[in-house]
C-alpha cells in the first residue's frame, strides 16, 4: 500500500493522473490490483510511461545463525531445480549440500570462503529452501520420537523413505519392518556405530546414514547432543580445550572447531576430573 500510494503521488506531481482522473481509470487500476494481488500475490500496472511492479512477500523470522559443525540438506522441492538458477555462490555451495557434508567441509570442498558459505547457506535456510541438520557421527545417540508411527500411517512417506535410504538401486527396497527395526534400536546408550554392529543395515540394502538423515529431516529421530562442563572450582583455571566446556559448545561443535575426532575429546573427557 504504501509503495502504490508513493507511485501515485509521484505520478500525480508529473502528470495530474489523480486529479485529471475522468474515466475512472483509478478505479478500475485499484480494483484490477486488488484481484492481482489476493489471487497472484503479484501485480504488474502501467500507466504510460510509468511501470509498477507489486508484489506480497510473507514475513519471515530470521534464520539461525549456520555454525560449521551443522548439515544443510535441501528441501525436496528444490533438488531437480537446475544448478543455472541460482546465484553464483549458490552453484559453487549446492553441490556438496547432501545432507551429510557439513559446513566447514562444504567450504572446503567448494573451495568457497568459509563465511561466503554460512552467509549463503543462510540465506537458503531463510527462502526455505534448505534445512540445517546436527552432524551425522557413528558415536552419536539418537532416539525415535513419536512421530516414528507416521512410517505406518502415511504410505508416501514410507515409500519415500525406502527409496531414499535404499544402497543399491539395483537390488531389493527395504522392508517397513526392518526400517522400523533400526530406528526403533535407537534410544539412551545406543551409538549408531553399535546399531550398525548389532543389525548390520547394509545386509538390508539400507544406508545407515541416509536413514539417520532421512528421520531428522522428518522428525523421526532426534540427536542426543552431549555438552561438556568445566566443574572445578577456584583456583583452578581452564587451559586448552577446558575454555570450549562451558555448556554452550556442543561435541559437534567442540569437534568441528579443534579438528579432532569425538572420540578423543570424549577420552579426553573421562580422564579430565575437572570435566564433566
Amino acid at each position: 500500500v504504501k509503495k502504490l500510494a508513493e507511485y501515485l503521488a509521484m505520478m500525480e506531481e508529473e502528470t495530474c493522473f489523480l486529479s485529471r482522473d475522468a474515466g475512472g481509470r483509478i478505479e478500475t487500476l485499484l480494483m484490477q490490483t486488488m484481484q492481482d494481488l489476493n489471487g497472484k500475490k503479484v501485480t504488474t500496472i502501467i500507466e504510460g510511461d510509468t511501470t509498477i511492479y507489486l508484489k506480497i512477500v510473507n514475513l519471515r523470522t530470521d534464520p539461525p545463525m549456520v555454525m560449521d559443525h551443522m548439515v544443510p540438506t535441501l528441501e525436496p522441492q528444490v533438488r531437480d531445480m537446475p544448478l543455472e538458477l541460482w546465484d553464483l555462490t549458490s552453484q559453487q555451495v549446492i553441490p556438496y549440500i547432501n545432507g551429510v557434508n557439513h559446513v566447514a567441509r562444504i567450504a572446503a570442498e567448494a573451495d568457497v570462503e568459509n563465511a561466503l558459505v554460512k552467509a549463503c547457506i543462510q540465506n537458503l535456510v531463510y527462502y526455505g529452501v534448505v534445512r540445517l541438520l546436527p552432524l551425522i557421527k557413528y558415536s552419536n545417540v539418537y532416539m525415535c520420537t513419536r512421530k516414528l508411527q507416521n512410517l505406518t500411517r502415511d504410505q508416501n512417506l514410507f515409500h519415500t523413505c525406502r527409496t531414499v535410504v535404499m544402497l543399491k538401486a539395483d537390488q531389493e527396497k527395504p522392508t517397513l519392518h526392518k526400517i522400523l527395526q533400526l530406528y526403533s534400536f535407537m534410544t539412551h546408550g545406543v551409538t549408531l556405530r553399535t546399531l550398525c554392529q548389532r543389525l548390520t543395515p547394509r545386509d538390508s540394502n539400507i544406508d545407515e546414514r541416509q536413514l539417520v538423515t532421512f528421520g531428522l529431516e522428518h522428525q523421526l529421530i532426534r540427536c542426543i547432543n552431549k555438552y561438556p562442563i568445566f566443574t572445578a572450582r577456584h583456583p583452578e583455571i581452564p587451559i586448552g580445550r577446558q575454555k570450549l566446556y562451558t555448556g554452550m559448545h556442543s561435541l559437534d561443535e567442540i569437534c568441528s572447531i579443534t579438528g579432532l575426532s569425538p572420540a578423543k575429546i570424549e577420552e579426553e573427557i573421562d580422564t579430565d576430573v575437572n570435566v564433566t
